[in-house]
């Protein structure tokens, strides 16, 4: 089986981010390009309950090359994503905290230090799910970060490997929450500038001084 490294990957990942509540359903999906092919989840499936055979490889214009099932229909999401960010790995999430956040705000505010791992996160304007539309907003709102929030809909990781787009997902959702928790509470206090590239740094520095997993 062609990628099966990858596949397998894709297969853990998705059942990592189910138990984390980024899944909701049949909702969300994972892709990772490996050179000219992006293996995706296939639409319909429970991320919880994929398996190696069930992910498709495709094309980088999405074309089925071994895809025994439809391809999510983010297909356009991924390939869009991909496209700008060469190979790699795109986590898509219905997570709660995070479509909550992406009807509230144009931009997620910097409430935590964490953020400063993933960049300005963005608000993609809304567009029907699986449009060219879509992929093109959330391309654009992405810019040179790692994490955009998706109107009325959900969220997009990146990351060089699955893991790290999911760890990606995972802090995202985590700071959406806070702010959520926070803002309905008061006022947020947030971090300036200096601030979140200060963490930026320390955080760059942690992240290399990990061993490797």
């Amino acid at each position: 089986m062609r990628l099966a490294g990858v596949r397998a990957q894709l297969v853990e990942a998705g059942a990592r981010g189910k138990a984390a509540g980024l899944f909701g359903g049949t909702a969300g999906n994972l892709s990772v390009r490996v050179d000219d092919l992006v293996a995706i989840t296939p639409s319909g499936v429970d991320c919880g309950a994929l398996r190696p055979e069930l992910i498709g490889l495709h094309a980088l214009d999405g074309s089925a090359v071994d895809a025994p099932h439809a391809p999510s229909s983010e297909l356009p999401l991924h390939l869009a994503v991909h496209a700008v960010r060469g190979p790699g790995a795109v986590v898509h999430t219905h997570s709660v905290a995070a479509a909550a956040v992406s009807v509230l705000v144009d931009e997620l505010p910097p409430v935590h230090y964490y953020l400063a791992a993933l960049g300005e996160v963005r608000v993609a304007p809304y567009a029907p799910f699986g449009s060219a539309e879509l992929a093109a907003g959330a391309v654009t709102a992405l810019g040179e970060s790692s994490a955009v929030l998706l109107a009325h809909h959900g969220a997009v990781t990146t990351g060089p490997d699955v893991a790290a787009a999911l760890e990606a997902a995972m802090n995202l959702e985590w700071v959406c929450e806070v702010y959520l928790r926070a803002a309905a509470a008061g006022s947020p206090r947030v971090l300036d500038r200096n601030q979140c590239a200060m963490a930026s740094a320390a955080l760059a520095t942690y992240r290399a001084a990990r061993p490797p997993t």
